[in-house]
């Protein structure tokens, strides 16, 4: 069986030529799935018996189960979804770690938080998602399903997709390519390209290969630190793509997108959120085209606390002073443990789906 989720409008129209099916119904079946939000092919009543029959014993239309959902205080919902693995297991499996994904709601606005893969291989020190490890990769159906799910929970429009979820979305390159393009498509959400975001921990090699996607998508990459002693202590990824390093790529990103380049700083009390920090800060991104976005750090076990309020304004104005464009993210979910670093905390081995 195959996700039709996974396949581009191309490749549907392919599959049904080689099976005499008229290509037209391609079309017919996206807009039931993408703008009807109906995920039963018997529900699809212009197709023919023969069709529906064919995409009944082939495809698959929804893999993903929701195990919890919780709302926060501020609007914000998290839901956990289980995965299927090999032996048909969706969560409650020693191994089967699901995903989590977040709905950000805003008077103009409505952004979805998406996972890329379950688990994560990077082990950032203040980050809960990749503390039970990596389990696999999501496919692209997986990661498309999960901004289904979410515009018809919301009953909105999608107005913003960050892929920031749990998981690195450059270590899963092809399937989150292949999501946006999908995504990105009339026939599908039509979710405008500059409208969605990838974060990277600062894969290199990802980062080089998305410059010459010809997208318009948006770059976020994690700094989280100004040098490398700190940055080697927080992000193991730096010692394989130094500061330096990553920080040339970032250059050459945006000589070849002229794209803005944002770079996620966790701000941390004691570790890298002091004057000094800030002004190394303003020198490792002098003459980049780059603006700032300041994350207070939301505690995991107990350690990494956020620095007060008026250190956070201290650092900002450094940067300001230095013409860095700079803001301080209001933390959305904390109380759910939604917020940024904090997905997969908790509640996530005591639900049943």
């Amino acid at each position: 069986m195959l996700a039709i989720l996974g396949l581009t409008l191309d490749e549907l129209k392919s599959c049904l030529k080689k099976q005499n099916f008229p290509v037209f119904a391609a079309r017919q079946i996206f807009s039931w799935i993408y703008k009807k939000e109906i995920f039963d092919f018997d529900r699809m009543t212009d197709l023919s018996r023969e069709l529906r029959d064919f995409l009944k014993s082939n495809f698959y239309i929804l893999s993903l189960a929701l195990a919890d959902k919780q709302e926060s205080c501020d609007g914000t919902q998290k839901f956990l979804f289980g995965i299927p693995d090999d032996s048909g297991f969706l969560i409650r499996r020693e191994g089967n770690q699901g995903i989590e994904s977040v709905i950000i709601p805003a008077p103009r606005r409505l952004t979805a938080c998406i996972s890329t893969q379950a688990g994560c291989k990077f082990a950032c020190r203040f980050c809960a998602s990749g503390a039970l490890g990596w389990q696999r990769n999501l496919s692209t159906g997986e990661i498309i399903e999960q901004a289904i799910y979410l515009k018809k929970i919301a009953a909105r429009r999608l107005n913003n997709l960050v892929f920031m979820g749990i998981g690195e979305p450059l270590d899963n390159y092809d399937n989150l390519l292949k999501a946006i393009h999908i995504l990105n498509s009339p026939y599908s959400l039509n979710i405008g390209a500059r409208k969605m975001t990838i974060s990277t921990c600062g894969l290199i090699p990802g980062i080089k290969r998305l410059a010459e996607e010809n997208l318009q998508i948006e770059l976020s990459v994690s700094l989280h630190a100004a040098d490398n002693k700190i940055r080697d202590y927080l992000m193991p990824v730096n010692k394989k793509y130094p500061l330096d390093e990553l920080l040339s790529a970032c250059r050459d990103y945006f000589k070849k997108t002229k794209r803005q380049v944002t770079f996620e700083y966790v701000l941390i009390k004691g570790m890298n959120s002091q004057p000094e920090q800030a002004k190394k800060l303003t020198r490792l991104l002098a003459g980049l085209d780059a603006k700032v976005n300041l994350i207070p750090a939301s505690p995991f076990r107990n350690e990494f606390p956020p620095p007060d309020k008026s250190d956070m304004l201290i650092f900002r104005g450094i940067l300001l002073k230095a013409g860095i464009p700079s803001t301080i993210r209001r933390p959305r979910g904390a109380d759910i443990q939604a917020a940024c670093g904090q997905l997969r905390l908790t509640n996530l081995w005591c639900r049943k789906v």
